[in-house]
């Protein structure tokens, strides 16, 4: 499934529901923390291609199917048509921006990138752990928020 992105940050926002609405019929309880941890990785990816290209982008998610409930797969991935690899940046404390590839590295199981055409290719993945409590929350979330060194992130 996918959904093109305008260039315009409103887009965002747009792009978190319609990842949250696709999670219905997937396995994936839309409450837990892979789902948060989903949409905020969703937020990030989708930020970066129409903040830094302006233009336009695409982003596809690939779910479990529901019988695929206690081990799984969440594959992310956003193309966009600027040629340019993604640069993690160093941002200090009082930043308001900057954390976005940090945040993708520090909350996927995987991620990377590759060349499509004439633009790239931006991907994640998550894994659904086996044997928790609670339908299997996602590897490295707390207590139904995303953490990340030490800052707690609600997905909204």
């Amino acid at each position: 499934m996918q959904l093109e992105v305008r260039p315009d940050p409103s887009e965002v926002g747009r792009a978190r529901r319609w990842a949250r609405s696709r999670l219905a019929g997937s396995g994936i309880q839309a409450d837990e923390p892979l789902a948060e941890t989903l949409v905020l990785l969703v937020s990030e990816l989708v930020t970066n291609a129409v903040v830094h290209t302006g233009r336009s982008a695409v982003l596809r998610l690939v779910l479990p199917g529901a019988e695929e409930t206690e081990e799984a797969t969440v594959r992310l991935e956003v193309d966009d048509a600027s040629d340019r690899a993604p640069v993690a940046r160093c941002a200090d404390g009082a930043a308001t921006g900057g954390r976005g590839l940090a945040l993708v590295d520090g909350l996927a199981d995987r991620w990377g990138w590759s060349r499509e055409g004439s633009g790239k290719r931006i991907w994640c993945e998550l894994d659904r752990c086996a044997g928790r409590e609670g339908g299997a929350p996602a590897c490295g979330s707390v207590d139904g928020a995303v953490a990340y060194e030490g800052y707690a992130y609600e997905v909204v």
